[in-house]
């Protein structure tokens, strides 16, 4: 029985396939290469959670899921502040992936907070 409604599915894909996108945009060297795997692993768990959390067999684990993805929405956005900080993506890459990363942790963070009301009131 799939939990998620609306497009936050479709949105984490689209997420993920553009951060992977814009990492080719990053400058071949040894501090890029660190930042860009952490900042791959943080942004495509956001969409891999959020699947998982789909197909999950009870609330608590749909909870956990959902959790954790917001705490990966949370890490992302972390090594997009780095990257603008040191200027390693441009605006108009940086800009955009900022701005739905935020707008993923502002729904994966109602998500929570509805689960875990309704948790409460089982």
């Amino acid at each position: 029985m799939a939990r998620i409604a609306g497009d936050l599915k479709e949105r984490t894909v689209t997420f993920g396939t553009n951060v992977l996108r814009a990492i080719r945009a990053l400058p071949n060297d040894p501090t890029s290469w660190s930042i860009s795997k952490q900042f791959i692993r943080a942004a495509t768990s956001i969409g891999a959670n959020v699947w998982e959390a789909d197909v999950a067999h009870t609330d608590s684990d749909f909870a956990h899921k959902i959790s954790i993805a917001r705490k990966e929405a949370s890490e992302t956005l972390y090594w997009l502040e780095l990257i603008r900080r040191t200027g390693l993506l441009s605006v108009e890459i940086h800009g955009p992936l900022s701005a739905e990363a935020s707008e993923l942790l502002k729904v994966l963070s109602t998500v929570v907070r509805k689960t875990q009301e309704h948790i409460g009131r089982g």
